[in-house]
């Protein structure tokens, strides 16, 4: 069982009271009732190519909406706090993109089926920010608007909601995460998906661009109240089983086969994040040993560090505890479980390109000869990895969402690709429906840990998969402000790298 020495770090079973929403009376009608101002001198008719809405549109205020799209997810300020940042992910925003987003989903199964649809069901999803629950409420409260069905998951991971429309008996039509990853507690935002994955950056856009409208026509007070408060489910046990039973089976323990992860021990780092089932709800019931484990507990203001496998504070921590309680594997989740790193028994922490080879060699040895695809950031010294293994690397635009719908295409073109991967730490596997998710991936190098030590090649542990990955000498990576207005921004930078790259051939 895990165990903590800080208050921070509290047990399991002391916090599962706070892991979900309030619960909302069934026999009372619940009401949401905020307002905002404009100002009546910014109002003007918009040109004859949006007359036909016959609405008043106010272009500052349908900017809002858009700036708020970050590739395919939704993204924005939702507390005060940050210096230089306004708070524009307001509740009437999250109300007309979440009733843009249940006319789409309802509009394109009406598409599908051929026919008009009733009582489309979505599923909602958050992770433990505090900005969370006043979220949300906007959120069924736009579903309600579109006349779809909510169903209110609570804490959750970003890779659970999606499977919340796979998993029997629940198979929502569409669901939404609320979640800004390993971003300040000041954020928040919304991913989005349907049976195909997770939303396309035009299709957020389109959704947006109808929010856009919804939220600027709404001039000065927006309240509604829902006859129907959303229906509360518990989808995160589900999910959990169906982790332990992938374990369980692909380990298929001559022993134990129900406690397959007996004699190991493994260290979870959440970081206050909503990755704190894994513990108790997957390893703790499968044998494992999860003594010294940090962060479990949901804390929407992140007090120890950025949950972020990425950051060196968060894989110090697991480092350190590794080492303390002689641990087989360390685990380190993002806020929203669909990234993660691990740690190897020697304290040697494994991202990056480190985390790409370790799944390349564990994909590779199931699906000899298949193609990966990464982010163009990754090194020479992978791809000779990869090659030197018998794979085929393809590098491709930055961006997981970019790295995940290559390898989907790839396979559509009848090429087999069963690994994509951002340096980031988000993967995605042919086998887990193309979905980014950090607990899969996790399960897939316990189920090769356990495997190695069955077979006995388990003296140097997961890391003897990766002991020919060349290391670079120095590696940096440079993450720089955009100084201009919002809707200048990407414009700026893309003259800058291109001033850079002139600069670079003709000097060096």
């Amino acid at each position: 069982m895990a165990s903590t020495s800080t208050p921070s770090q509290s047990l399991h079973h002391h916090i599962t009271a706070n892991t979900n929403f309030p619960s909302f009376p069934t026999n009372k009608p619940f009401h949401i009732n905020y307002s905002f101002c404009l100002n009546k001198s910014s109002l003007r008719a918009q040109s004859s190519s949006t007359a036909k809405y016959n609405e008043v549109v106010v272009d500052e205020e349908m900017d809002k909406i858009r700036r708020l799209q970050n590739g395919s997810d939704v993204r924005g300020v939702a507390l005060e706090g940050e210096k230089g940042r306004v708070v524009d992910l307001t509740p009437p925003a999250v109300e007309a993109i979440a009733e843009s987003f249940g006319e789409w989903v309802k509009n394109g199964l009406e598409r599908e089926k051929g026919r008009p649809v009733k009582d489309v069901k979505i599923s909602l999803g958050r992770d433990p920010r505090i900005s969370g629950a006043n979220l949300s409420a906007a959120v069924f409260a736009g579903l309600a608007r579109a006349g779809c069905v909510a169903f209110d998951m609570g804490l959750a991971t970003t890779p659970a909601c999606f499977m919340s429309i796979l998993l029997p008996p629940f198979m929502y039509d569409a669901s939404i995460m609320m979640t800004a990853s390993h971003l300040p507690y000041t954020r928040n935002g919304l991913k989005f998906f349907t049976k195909k994955g997770g939303l396309t950056s035009p299709d957020v856009e389109e959704i947006c661009d109808k929010a856009a409208r919804k939220y600027a026509n709404r001039l000065a007070k927006v309240s509604t109240m829902l006859q129907t408060p959303p229906m509360r489910v518990d989808f995160m046990s589900t999910y959990a089983a169906h982790l332990r039973d992938i374990i369980k089976q692909r380990v298929n323990h001559p022993l134990h086969y129900d406690t397959p992860l007996q004699g190991f021990q493994i260290i979870v780092n959440a970081g206050n994040g909503s990755g704190g089932f894994f513990t108790w709800d997957v390893l703790d019931k499968l044998g494992a040993d999860t003594f010294g484990s940090l962060h479990l507990n949901p804390d929407g203001m992140f007090p120890n560090h950025i949950p972020n496998p990425e950051d060196k504070t968060a894989m110090a921590l697991t480092r350190a505890a590794v080492l303390e309680n002689n641990a087989d594997l360390g685990i380190v989740f993002d806020t929203d479980v669909d990234r993660s790193g691990v740690v190897d028994s020697a304290g040697n922490p494994i991202n990056g390109d480190k985390l790409i080879a370790l799944m390349a060699a564990i994909i590779l040895k199931e699906h000899p000869g298949t193609t990966i695809v990464t982010d163009a950031r990754t090194s020479m010294a992978l791809t000779r990895f990869i090659k030197d293994r018998g794979g085929q690397h393809c590098l491709y635009r930055v961006g997981y969402r970019n790295v995940i719908d290559k390898g989907v295409q790839l396979n559509k073109d009848g090429i087999e690709t069963h690994l994509m991967m951002e340096i980031s730490g988000h993967g995605a596997i042919k086998e887990n429906h193309f979905l980014d998710d950090g607990a899969y991936m996790v399960v897939k190098i316990i189920i090769e840990m356990v495997r190695m030590k069955l077979e006995g090649s388990d003296n140097e542990g997961i890391s003897s998969l990766i002991k020919d990955l060349e290391e670079p000498l120095e590696s940096v990576e440079l993450r720089m402000n955009i100084l201009a207005e919002p809707r200048y921004a990407k414009a700026k930078g893309v003259e800058a790298i291109e001033t850079f790259k002139d600069y670079i051939e003709v000097h060096i």
